[in-house]
């Protein structure tokens, strides 16, 4: 991927953290931050990707101009032919593709993410989701034939999957790229019109979509709409035929009283207190290089990244150990110099996380730098349960390690909290796992690794209670943005439909008890 791709003459790259030419700084303060967001807001010269739409010039509208414009362009019927979807994905692909080292940088500025984390977690996490929904979107699109019950003989039933209109997707700062075009993706898919609201938290990635979208994909189709609060509530005052929201709880009910006013669906994917259980008998080295890979990267800002560690009987120790071997496998001894190692999104989260790091005794990392937006992989352990590290979703590169007794008091202990967005378990018992699957609520479970199950496009990934509600991904996103459509077509003649008709009579009756 990438061969097209270039970075915008003019635009600042950054100079090495170790003073000479190459990997870019981790983090060379807001200069850079702010010179790449007045650069994308001054808009870019080069031409759209081949196949794309031409060159327009892009102005903020409000948000009811917008949504009104989207929805003249639904109720023409525009969005709705599948040749008309499939062109707009492979438009987003080619963008994707042609502009990838673009994305990657503007990542890089926004979160300090290296190139190949951007490329496996974002862009090409979105080309394989592009991909998977070309492949079979034809399938999933076709009528489902469904039985009628002998009193309506004869006739046909089905279903159709139809748009739902004008959808707004709200996305977020940690993965501003995949959780902002994933979603986008299947509301395209399922022939809606759409607006995009990228979070303001990643200023780069904002502008970079707000720049290409409107000139790759139909304009009159998909909006792009940066701003922050106010922009937002705007957005949120007006009427939508679904809304899409990734972040917090606290603006998820926001999302949701507004969206209430209309009587909009919503999809939530919010988060919580992911935990990862660990039983003793299992390979330690390999569940704590797993859970290590889940929890840093991105620096911990990841909404399903393995928020806690439920150690087993003697487990606790030996993960202290194997963990600390796995963040300096990782990222070295000094993860501050690692090219592979992230940042914290700005200085207010840089504060939170802070003020967490002496809630237990520190196994492994610790150190911290606010002008860099530096925190080093940590591991916490002799955690009290009640501390504030464990109340709330940490969203950092902060790794509690709890000591349970057994399964029982790990189970008691999930059970005894908000329902997580993902549990992750390493155990090689065959029972622990069924007993993990049948006695504990979250929007995932995935055994034997953290994260990366998020790569199986097959499975729906979405919430339960405090984590969310909904669910998307390949066919999944269709059913969200879709309206499941129940046809049925019965022939004028035969009349058979006199039996139900009054007046009734004992004859009718003895009928009606046989076939209804």
């Amino acid at each position: 991927m990438g061969g097209g791709a270039h970075w915008p003459a003019g635009l600042p790259r950054g100079t090495s953290s170790k003073g000479g030419t190459g990997h870019t700084t981790k983090c060379t303060g807001q200069t850079k931050r702010k010179a790449f967001v007045s650069y994308m807001l001054l808009g870019m010269t080069t031409n759209a990707p081949t196949g794309g739409q031409p060159d327009i010039a892009v102005t903020a509208t409000p948000g009811a101009e917008t949504v009104a414009r989207l929805r003249t362009t639904f109720n023409t019927g525009r969005t709705k032919p599948v040749a008309w979807r499939k062109q707009q994905l492979q438009a987003l692909r080619r963008l994707l593709t042609e502009h990838e080292d673009v994305f990657v940088q503007a990542l890089q500025t926004d979160l300090g993410k290296s190139a190949t984390e951007s490329r496996m977690m974002e862009i090409g996490f979105l080309v394989r989701e592009i991909d998977h929904t070309l492949s079979h979107l034809d399938r999933w699109l076709r009528p489902k034939r469904a039985s009628v019950p002998l009193s309506l003989m004869p006739s046909r039933a089905w279903t159709v999957r139809e748009p739902l209109g004008v959808v707004l997707v709200i996305a977020p700062w940690n993965y501003p790229l995949n959780l902002a075009l994933a979603p986008v993706i299947g509301a395209v898919a399922a022939g809606n019109a759409v607006v995009l609201k990228p979070s303001e938290v990643a200023p780069a990635t904002s502008a970079v979509l707000a720049h290409w979208l409107p000139r790759v994909l139909d304009p009159q189709a998909v909006a792009v709409v940066e701003g922050g609060v106010p922009e937002t509530t705007a957005l949120l005052e007006q009427r939508f035929d679904h809304i899409f929201y990734t972040g917090n709880g606290m603006v998820g009910r926001i999302v949701m009283t507004a969206a209430a006013r209309h009587l909009t669906p919503v999809t939530l994917e919010l988060g919580g207190k992911s935990p990862a259980v660990v039983e003793p008998g299992t390979d330690l080295a390999t569940a704590a290089r797993r859970i290590a890979l889940g929890k840093f990267m991105n620096a911990g800002q990841t909404c399903v990244a393995p928020d806690y560690v439920l150690a087993i009987g003697e487990a606790a120790a030996e993960m202290e150990a194997h963990l600390t071997q796995a963040v300096r496998e990782m990222y070295g001894a000094d993860p501050a110099r690692s090219n592979d190692y992230g940042r914290i999104v700005n200085e207010r989260h840089f504060d939170r996380l802070a003020g967490l790091l002496n809630d237990g005794r520190t196994v492994v990392g610790g150190d911290h730098d606010r002008d860099a937006r530096y925190i080093a992989p940590t591991v916490l352990a002799d955690v009290d349960p009640d501390s504030p590290v464990m109340r709330d979703e940490i969203f950092g590169p902060i790794l509690p390690v709890v000591r349970v007794p057994d399964l029982d008091a790990a189970i008691a202990f999930i059970t005894g909290r908000d329902k997580p967005l993902a549990l992750y378990a390493f155990t090689a018992s065959k029972r622990s796992k069924r007993r993990l699957t049948a006695e504990t609520s979250s929007g995932g479970l995935a055994f034997g690794l953290s994260l990366l199950q998020l790569g199986a496009l097959a499975l729906p990934f979405g919430g339960v209670g405090e984590s969310g509600m909904g669910h998307y991904h390949g066919s999944y996103s269709l059913d969200t943005f879709s309206h499941l459509k129940s046809v049925l077509d019965k022939p004028l003649k035969p009349d058979t439909l006199g039996v139900a008709t009054p007046p009734y009579t004992r004859g009718k009756d003895r009928i009606l008890r046989r076939i209804t």
